[in-house]
């Protein structure tokens, strides 16, 4: 008895201590990138016009959703302190190409290196799934989203940074944009050395050493767990769909939100603080949707992230014409997205059989990444064909599909099946 409670307090204490240092490597990493994407698009079009200046954040995008599933396969062979603090520095190479970029005054360059700078947001992406790899299978959803909570500080302090890089890279002789880069440089560097030197021992590879999870949980209708060693297909099919139409919804609503504020007369304050609302929405309450979807269950969690959306989704096209009504509806869809993103992500833990676990959530996080490249990519034709008001009841598809999906999973469960 005294040796196995004296195993399970140590094991306490590794779980809190993976959860400090996944949190800390998301608020440098997050300081880093949301220091630089938040003048990319001002770096793109200086130099190559601004038509151009929507290409930094699919190209950021676009890197995240390749580089998923290799970090996901270093990490199922090394683990995650490998895995995170490599992200890391491929993040900072390519950073430092985006310097160089600037500097010689080549966008190829600079959106090469907002490629690389993907594996920051990859990294983010793996991280929260890093905090299920030690955790209980009823605090599961709670400990995935208090990670994913860390993120708030660095994308919120991020972008502040762009006045003060800005004068630190006049002072190191550089072009004003580049000194951000340099920040975002020094942060990643800083979270690759955290990772490399704190993540230990590595919670993944303890994991399968003490065969943790080695039966795949999936939580009820009511939140219990039950007992799967295969794993559940169909519930792993679903929670890759939900957390990717839901990413979806919410880049093809947020990319065309400021264009449509400014061209119905906002200031840049109103856009910039309804986008901050909108960020907080994202981060902010996490851990109260991770704490749902241990309680409630995963499914249930995900639905209220589908009802968030559909009220994003009305709020906005109801109230277009009204700059109070637009920020209400991106609170909602920020919310909409934690709670759809957190509960998948746990369900897609739960559900994914031991074996595979890893290599299906790096597929989760490329089909996520390419979903959110699509949903912006294509929001811009819609605005254009139909207007915001019409862009956002179109959003409405995504969202009854998942919802489909999801009353779908609730009678598979049931059935247990």
């Amino acid at each position: 008895m005294t040796a196995t409670t004296s195993s399970d307090l140590q094991l306490g204490r590794l779980r809190h201590r993976t959860l400090g240092m996944l949190a800390a490597g998301q608020i440098l990493g997050g300081l880093g990138t949301g220091a630089a994407l938040s003048v990319g698009a001002l770096a793109a079009s200086d130099l190559a016009g601004e038509s151009w200046s929507g290409m930094a954040a699919t190209m950021s995008t676009l890197g995240a959703a390749l580089l998923a599933v290799p970090l996901a396969r270093l990490a199922d062979r090394r683990g995650r302190r490998i895995s995170l603090s490599t992200a890391a520095l491929i993040a900072a190479a390519g950073l430092g190409l985006c310097i160089v970029g600037i500097t010689v005054g080549q966008v190829l360059l600079l959106f090469l290196g907002l490629a690389a700078a993907g594996a920051a947001t990859a990294a983010a992406l793996q991280s929260r799934f890093a905090a299920t790899d030690l955790a209980e299978p009823a605090t599961r959803g709670r400990d995935l989203s208090l990670v994913v909570w860390s993120t708030t500080i660095g994308s919120v302090i991020g972008p502040n940074l762009a006045e003060p890089g800005a004068r630190f890279g006049q002072a190191l002789g550089l072009p004003g944009l580049a000194g951000v880069f340099v920040i975002a440089v020094i942060a990643q560097l800083l979270a690759s050395a955290s990772y490399a030197a704190f993540l230990r021992p590595d919670p993944l590879l303890v994991s399968r050493e003490l065969r943790l999870g080695l039966v795949t949980e999936t939580p009820s209708t009511d939140g219990e767990v039950e007992l799967e060693p295969a794993g559940r297909p169909g519930l792993v099919r679903l929670a890759i769909v939900a957390v990717a139409l839901s990413h979806a919804t919410m880049v093809a609503l947020m990319a065309m939100t400021p264009v449509h504020l400014v061209q119905g007369g906002a200031t840049l304050s109103v856009v910039g603080l309804t986008l901050s609302l909108h960020i907080a929405g994202m981060f902010a309450l996490s851990p109260v949707f991770g704490i749902l979807s241990d309680r409630l269950g995963r499914i249930p969690t995900i639905l209220i992230g589908q009802a968030l959306l559909l009220g994003a989704a009305l709020v906005t096209a109801l109230g277009a014409g009204m700059h109070e009504a637009v920020m209400t509806g991106l609170i909602l869809l920020g919310l909409g997205w934690s709670a759809s993103t957190v509960a998948g992500s746990a369900l897609l833990s739960d559900a994914a059989p031991a074996a595979d676990r890893v290599r299906l959530q790096g597929r989760s996080d490329m089909t996520m990444n390419f979903a959110g490249a699509a949903g912006g990519a294509l929001a811009g034709p819609i605005l254009a064909l139909i207007g915001y008001h019409g862009l956002a009841l179109a959003l409405l598809i995504p969202v009854a599909v998942v919802t489909a999906g999801c009353l779908a999973g609730l009678r598979r469960v049931a059935a247990g099946r």
